[in-house]
């Protein structure tokens, strides 16, 4: 039983026009990812949103500025360390991390949930996915951080 690669046959341009739709992870738009969110992801970020918090997360990422699973980001919540919580919006059970949010907003952290946990893991360079990550704040991409944090602050929370 081995595997045998597919071919692609190339019809005037039409491999062209599918490859940006790969190049962004799984290849779903961000309204079929936001089909299959849990009902506690509240509040939800925009796609725009979402492309700047991937970003920002892959900045973090490559200084090593990040913290990423439940365990990890619960115990430096805990310890008292600053920056933004994203959360992916389609992790089951949703038992997992449901206590997060609570987390957050007893020590006025700014929180958000992101339609993708395949998506959350690629940005922050890794194969795996990863139901949640803390990025803490840096002098590399302040600019960044700071609009990251200007937009998550201002959504609104959930009663």
């Amino acid at each position: 039983m081995t595997k045998t690669k597919k071919e692609k046959v190339c019809v005037d341009g039409e491999e062209a026009a599918e490859l940006p739709a790969a190049a962004e992870g799984n290849g779903k738009s961000y309204h079929e990812l936001v089909a299959n969110v849990n009902p506690i992801a509240q509040p939800l970020a925009s796609k725009k949103l979402s492309k700047k918090l991937y970003k920002c997360v892959k900045k973090a990422s490559k200084v090593k500025n990040i913290r990423r699973g439940v365990k990890e980001v619960q115990k430096f919540i805990n310890k008292g360390e600053k920056g933004i919580v994203v959360l992916a919006g389609d992790t089951l059970p949703i038992e997992v991390y449901c206590h997060l949010p609570v987390m957050c907003e007893d020590r006025n952290l700014p929180y958000a949930y992101i339609p993708s946990k395949v998506d959350l893991g690629s940005s922050a360079g890794s194969k795996r996915p990863t139901c949640v990550i803390l990025i803490k704040p840096h002098e590399d991409y302040q600019d960044s951080y700071n609009e990251c944090l200007e937009e998550v602050s201002s959504l609104p929370k959930p009663l």
